[in-house]
C-alpha cells in the first residue's frame, strides 16, 4: 500500500500540534534538555540538540528559552531531571502502537498510558512487543501536487534512500538519521519546503483501519498525545478519513 490517505493523516497530526502550541513548547524544552545533557550544550558536536533547536526555531520559541533549556541540559541550571521511556502497545483492529515519553515520574507516566490504552480500546503491552515493526528515519512530506522529479533530484543528491509518491499526490523522502541535516539542507538549496520533516519511527508495515475502527484508533491516538508526559506518538495504523 503506497499511503493511503497518509496526506490526511498528516494533515490532521500537524493541526492537532497547532492547536496545542503551549504544549508543543514543553515538549521542544524537554528534548533541547535532555538532549544536551546527553551530548553537551554545544549544537555543532550533538546532532540531536541541532535538531531539537532547528524544531523549535520551527515553531517559533524564543532564542533565550531555547539556550535556558540547552544550559539546564548541560548542568548550567537547576531544574527537573526528565528521564525517557517507551511504551508499547496495541490499538483497534490491532494496529502497534509506540510512546515515547519524558518523564519526572515514571509511576504517573506509566498509569496515564495505561488508562489511554484501555479506556480507548488497546492494550499496554511488554518492551519488544511492537518496536520490530518500526525502523528509525529521516522523513520529509510535501503537499499533493510538489513536482516528484524535482524532491527526488535534490533529494538523492543529498544522500536520500528513497523517494516514494504516494497515492494522494503527496511526496515523501526517506533517509538515514544520520543525513537528515544533510538532506534537509539539499532540499533547501532547491527551494522545496517539506510540510513535515522529523527523525521518527517510522512502520515498516501499514494497518488500514476503515469506519468505527479507525475513528476509535484515532481516539486512542489523540489520548496519548494529551498526556502531558508524551513526546510522540507512533503507529502502524493508516485511518481511512
Amino acid at each position: 500500500m503506497s499511503g493511503h490517505s497518509r496526506w490526511a493523516n498528516i494533515r490532521h497530526k500537524k493541526a492537532a500540534a497547532d492547536s496545542k502550541k503551549g504544549k508543543t513548547f514543553t515538549r521542544l524544552i524537554k528534548e533541547v534538555t535532555v538532549a544536551a545533557r546527553l551530548g553537551g550544550a554545544d549544537p555543532g558536536m550533538n546532532p540531536r540538540l541541532r535538531l531539537a533547536i532547528d524544531k523549535a526555531y520551527d515553531a517559533n520559541m524564543p532564542k533565550d528559552t531555547i539556550e535556558r533549556a540547552a544550559k539546564r541540559g548541560a548542568g548550567g541550571l537547576e531544574g527537573v531531571t526528565y528521564e525517557e521511556i517507551r511504551y508499547e502497545g496495541y490499538g483497534p483492529g490491532g494496529a502497534a502502537v509506540m510512546v515515547d515519553c519524558m518523564t519526572d515520574n515514571r509511576t504517573r507516566t506509566v498509569a496515564e498510558v495505561r488508562h489511554a490504552f484501555a479506556k480507548n480500546g488497546g492494550n499496554l503491552g511488554t518492551d519488544g512487543s511492537v518496536a520490530f515493526l518500526f525502523k528509525q528515519s529521516g522523513q520529509f512530506v510535501f503537499a499533493p501536487g510538489t513536482s516528484e522529479e524535482k524532491v527526488m533530484e535534490a533529494a538523492l543528491d543529498a544522500g536520500a534512500e528513497d523517494v516514494i509518491t504516494n497515492d494522494d499526490g503527496s511526496v515523501e523522502v526517506v533517509c538515514a538519521p544520520a543525513d537528515f541535516t544533510a538532506v534537509k539542507n539539499g532540499l533547501a538549496k532547491a527551494g522545496l519546503k517539506p510540510e513535515l520533516a522529523e527523525i521518527t519511527m517510522k512502520p515498516t508495515a501499514e494497518n488500514l483501519l476503515m469506519g468505527d475502527e479507525g475513528g476509535r484508533m484515532q481516539k486512542l491516538l489523540d489520548a496519548l498525545e494529551n498526556l502531558d508526559d508524551v513526546q510522540d506518538v507512533y503507529t502502524t495504523a493508516v485511518i481511512d478519513q
